[in-house]
Formats: C-alpha cells, sequence, structure tokens
C-alpha cells in the first residue's frame, strides 16, 4: 500500500514527536537495566540505537521534506525577485552610512 504524500507528511511528524521520544525512553530504560559497560561499549550501544530505528521507518520519511505537486501554491518558496546578495546588502549599508555621515571613523 503506497501511502500519499501528506499522509507521509503527518505520519512522519508523529513519529517525531510522539514515536521518537518513547523510543529514547525505552533504549536509556532497557539499557539502564544491566550493569554500567565501558564507555566505548556504551557509545556503541546508544549509536546503534540511534540509527537502528530509522531502518523501519526510512519509507516514511522518504521524499517528506521535497517539494512536489501536492503542495499548495502559497508554500512555495518562490520570491517574486531574487534577494540581493551578501556584497551588494553591504555597499547599500556602507552608502548609507557615508551619506548619514556614520560611516568615516567606523572599521569593519
Amino acid at each position: 500500500m503506497t501511502l500519499s504524500r501528506k499522509t507521509r507528511k503527518r505520519l512522519a511528524l508523529l513519529i517525531l514527536l510522539v514515536g521518537l521520544p518513547a523510543y529514547v525512553v525505552a533504549a536509556v530504560t532497557v539499557v539502564g537495566l544491566f550493569e554500567r559497560p565501558p564507555f566505548l561499549l556504551e557509545l556503541a550501544v546508544y549509536v546503534g540505537l540511534g540509527i537502528l530505528w530509522v531502518l523501519p521507518l526510512k519509507p516514511v520519511f522518504l521524499g517528506v521534506g521535497a517539494a512536489g505537486s501536492e503542495a499548495p501554491e502559497a508554500s512555495r518558496s518562490c520570491p517574486a525577485r531574487p534577494a540581493p546578495s551578501a556584497a551588494r546588502k553591504r555597499e547599500k549599508v556602507q552608502e548609507e552610512n557615508e551619506e548619514n555621515g556614520n560611516g568615516k571613523g567606523r572599521a569593519e
């Protein structure tokens, strides 16, 4: 069964907000039941558990963040004009400072 993009987005959000914190609590509780292992082994266990949770859920997260045809027109990020470059912004600020007399003694 193929889930629609909207359903995958909602399911991914539910997993991240509810499932992941529950998984973290469960993992810490289970690891805490045993005697504390050496640091590197404990680190390896937590890193392994941190990667393990996503493997069965990979299909849910695939393509969730990509812009698709289902996105409403208003939510697409297409600015009417491109933003000016950082260099142009600096030049504009310098010009304004010079006009106001603020830029002569200022070091950048």
